[in-house]
């Protein structure tokens, strides 16, 4: 009888992929993100174990979105003081902090403990074309 084989961390082959995310739809971008970040495209996926390969995001800019969201979506943050509740509207963060905006949109479709803040730490976001990281990628693409 055959076993089903779970995956360790020994067995993890871990790859550095580039996105580009000039003319893509935020939200599809963003599925495929937590999708490679998570390892579900591998067979060897194992749930309780980090199997998601390193995603590097370029031009994060010049993403597409659908409607008014530029206008109408906010987020908000809050100290925890009295009257600190601040927003900004998802133009200002494209613009200021695309890197927050893209942390922010991923992790919400992360598991929410250790290993979902793990799984995020291998998101790389840029906002032009160029990237630190064109070494691992070139050597994973082998």
């Amino acid at each position: 009888m055959e076993l089903t084989k779970i995956a360790t961390q020994n067995d993890i082959n871990r790859q550095w992929i580039v996105l580009d995310a000039k003319d893509k739809v935020f939200g599809r971008l963003i599925t495929e993100i937590a999708t490679l970040l998570r390892g579900k495209h591998k067979p060897c996926f194992t749930p309780h174990i980090d199997c998601g390969d390193f995603v590097v995001i370029i031009n994060a800019t010049e993403v597409k979105f659908t409607g008014m969201k530029l206008k109408d979506k906010e987020y908000f943050t809050h100290s925890g003081y009295f009257g600190s509740t601040k927003s900004k509207t998802l133009q200002e963060m494209l613009e200021k902090t695309p890197e927050k905006l893209y942390h922010l949109a991923v992790r919400g479709m992360l598991p929410k403990n250790k290993l979902g803040r793990a799984m995020l730490k291998k998101l790389k976001v840029y906002r032009g074309s160029e990237h630190p990281h064109s070494a691992q990628v070139a050597k994973s693409s082998k």
